[in-house]
């Protein structure tokens, strides 16, 4: 059975490197620089900046994840935006 896992390069920074993610998180993560008005590189740089112990591919996946859990929440808007979502009282 063929791996689903593509390994892709891009640039991060001012060099070249590789990163090995399924389609549907390549995919979810072009989706997001488009929504960010960014470009693919420059949000994986982000994320390359910003990560914490893990290796480039699992922060990508990881980033995707809670970007679409904060989305679904209500957190952020499509348009990126942040939403201060207000507790209703059961009264």
């Amino acid at each position: 059975m063929k791996s689903s896992v593509v390994k892709r390069s891009i640039m991060v920074g001012d060099h070249k490197t590789s990163v090995s993610l399924e389609e549907a998180f390549w995919t979810a993560t072009k989706e997001i620089s488009g929504q960010r008005n960014m470009s693919l590189s420059d949000l994986v740089s982000e994320i390359d900046h910003n990560r914490q112990h893990a290796n480039l591919s699992s922060a990508i996946r990881l980033y995707v994840l809670a970007f679409f859990k904060n989305y679904a929440a209500g957190v952020i808007t499509k348009d990126h935006g942040i939403s201060v979502a207000r507790k209703v009282s059961p009264d």
